[in-house]
């Protein structure tokens, strides 16, 4: 694959080991400074959570060196190296928990934590959808390529910027911190999602540019590690199919309620949410509205489960200058 890391800018299977793998060198001011970094990392991510700052999020992104690791993982999967995997893990494992713990403590100083679920850096991270896992698989691709190749490291911190670790975690620790352990468990996904996506893309370009051949890997050890990373990434895309799906119906049910209320000017689907078997309906309009008996029929056309209508009334109407 000379088109994609050509042999000329290729880095040696000893170079990646020796950035990827904080045990190998000088693994004492690697691993200061990966804690470090990424203990800066984390404050300033709840921090921008909790401040609803889009620009103090991304400073969180590009300091944060967790994808290291995670990048190892993939490295330890193609070479065949077991022990770097788990020391790549178990420093991930470790992250998870500081960054979250972080993003816990931060919650507790706030004066009213659940003012925080309903700001837009939160409320971005907890539902992730399928094309969020699109994205995830792209950019872990160019993560790769460029920790791969001596000449396209420039992009790393367009790369984190991207695939966006951190900030996932420290919104898992401040909704964990406000009680709201659903939202948290959808920005879990998020991140593991990215990380997944990270470790299958550096697998994949890794054994396919020759360095599982160079490491001299066993076909069997690779080939369980392979089939637990597509059980991981199965796991991981689920919740996300679900999510992309609900909003579809979301979506569908909205116009189904429109064409319901009819032509009035006056009356408008102000949001739809979708929770187990319930589908609830926002609408302002006048009083008087159609038989919702009507909107129940048109949502089981809909949708290939029995959902509750549940239609939240506001009496008025759109004011226009």
């Amino acid at each position: 694959m000379s088109i994609l890391v050509p042999d000329s800018q290729r880095r040696t299977l000893d170079e990646l080991v020796d950035r990827l793998d904080l045990s190998a060198g000088e693994s004492a001011s690697k691993r200061s400074a990966f804690w470090i970094m990424l203990t800066l990392s984390a404050v300033i991510a709840a921090s921008g959570v909790a401040g609803d700052s889009t620009a103090t999020v991304i400073g969180a992104m590009i300091v944060a060196p967790l994808s290291v690791p995670i990048l190892g993982v993939g490295l330890g999967v193609a070479s065949g190296r077991g022990e770097l995997i788990v020391r790549s893990l178990l420093l991930v494992l470790a992250g998870i928990v500081l960054v979250v713990a972080v993003g816990f403590l931060v919650s507790q100083l706030l004066p009213n934590p659940t003012n925080v679920l309903s700001n837009s850096q939160v409320v971005g991270r907890t539902s992730p959808k399928l094309m969020d896992l699109t994205a995830a698989l792209a950019t872990g691709l160019v993560g790769v390529v460029a920790i791969t190749r001596r000449d396209v490291s420039d992009v790393l911190p367009g790369v984190a910027i991207a695939i966006s670790l951190v900030p996932p975690l420290a919104v898992v620790g401040v909704c964990l911190g406000s009680g709201a352990p659903g939202l948290a468990f959808g920005a879990f996904v998020l991140f593991a999602s990215n990380m997944v996506a990270m470790i299958v893309t550096a697998t994949v370009v890794l054994v396919i540019v020759g360095f599982a051949r160079e490491a001299g890997a066993g076909e069997a050890r690779r080939g369980r590690a392979y089939a637990v990373l597509a059980v991981a990434l199965i796991i991981v895309a689920a919740p996300m199919v679900v999510n992309s799906l609900s909003s579809l119906w979301a979506g569908q049910i909205a116009e189904a309620t429109g064409t319901w209320l009819g032509d009035d000017p006056n009356s408008q689907v102000t949001d739809v949410s979708l929770q187990q078997n319930t589908a609830t309906i926002h609408v302002l309009a006048p009083d008087g509205l159609p038989p919702v008996d009507e909107l129940q029929q048109a949502v089981d056309n809909l949708v290939p489960w029995h959902l509750d209508v549940v239609v939240v009334h506001t009496v008025g109407g759109r004011v226009t200058q």
